[in-house]
């Protein structure tokens, strides 16, 4: 039977201890932990689980990732390609799977249906030049023969800043987050290409965890408990958001002021987005991209490794792993 590692709850349930554990988060305030984040508050999950949570709100991703190179948070959300160079860099990081949601290429324009149709376009991207989504599109253009860094013109920016690039027309398509690309697409965007297809394009055997809890492998073996039962509560958060609409109304408040319509775009691609493999079988389609990358784009993509690093996906969370 495969294991599913957001749906962990009821295998995981440790008892809380006397006092609660203070966890220290720093993400990104448009992130969907935030939504996770206001359903464990709503229904008291971080209690049963005997946890403190210490939120920071950050700007952008970028930050995150100082903080925890920094000592100043416990855990962020990141994407295990970085996680990945980090280690091959010397640092002691390791991801466990939060989400499966990767972005798309949106637009207005029904000329672009594919890589090759960005020659000679203005593109937005989402985040910095080594964002997990850019980079596996620029390789899956280049294994197409297409470098879009030579033969587009490449806008970076902050996910809402290219959102509303787009939406003022300045871009003819846009590389965004997922939550941003279901934002377009309720506003009549198109999904031009799917990152996910690009992904098993690239040799995935399935829908691929792109992001994951981030943390240091020091604080790993010190906090493994509480570590689990943070991804339980996690876990349970994601169920409700999926299954009970009290819950998902918590979530909404922090995406404003939508209309129905775009909330439910939301909602599904939220929900699509849940693990539903083990590590292990994350761990394998991670290491066949990295392989790509790593072969395309060499040390400027991926950094010193020349494949995954075994370090880079925590096994401790999994239901049996204690």
């Amino acid at each position: 039977m495969k294991r599913r590692p957001a749906l962990l709850a009821a295998a995981l349930l440790l008892a809380a201890p006397a006092h609660a554990e203070k966890l220290r988060l720093a993400l990104q305030k448009t992130g969907t932990t935030g939504w996770e984040l206001a359903v464990v508050r709503a229904f008291g999950l971080d209690k049963d689980a005997g946890l403190e949570l210490e939120v920071t709100e950050l700007a952008a991703p970028e930050a995150g990732k100082i903080a925890i190179q920094g000592g100043s948070a416990d855990i962020i959300v990141s994407d295990w390609l970085w996680v990945a160079r980090e280690r091959a860099q010397g640092a002691k990081l390791a991801l466990f799977p939060y989400s499966t949601g990767v972005g798309a290429v949106m637009t207005k324009d029904p000329a672009i249906k594919s890589v090759r149709d960005l020659a000679g376009k203005k593109l937005g991207v989402a985040g910095g030049p080594l964002d997990k989504s850019w980079l596996l599109l620029k390789a899956h253009a280049l294994k197409q023969g297409v470098d879009l860094e030579k033969s587009a013109t490449i806008l970076y920016g902050a996910p809402p800043l290219i959102a509303e690039k787009a939406l003022q027309g300045e871009l003819d398509a846009a590389l965004e987050f997922w939550n941003f690309a279901a934002d377009l697409e309720g506003k009549g965007f198109a999904r031009a290409i799917e990152i996910s297809d690009v992904e098993k394009a690239l040799g995935a055997k399935g829908d691929v965890v792109i992001t994951g809890y981030v943390f240091d492998d020091a604080f790993a073996a010190k906090n493994g408990d509480a570590l689990a039962r943070f991804f339980a509560m996690t876990s349970k958060a994601k169920a409700l958001i999926a299954s009970d609409d009290k819950a998902w109304a918590a979530a909404a408040q922090r995406i404003g002021p939508k209309d129905a319509a775009t909330l439910a775009i939301y909602r599904k691609r939220y929900v699509a987005g849940v693990p539903k493999r083990s590590v292990a079988q994350e761990e394998a389609d991670a290491s066949a991209l990295y392989r790509v990358l790593a072969e395309i784009g060499g040390e400027k993509l991926v950094g010193p490794g020349k494949t995954l690093d075994p370090g880079t996906f925590y096994k401790g969370g999994e239901a049996g792993a204690h």
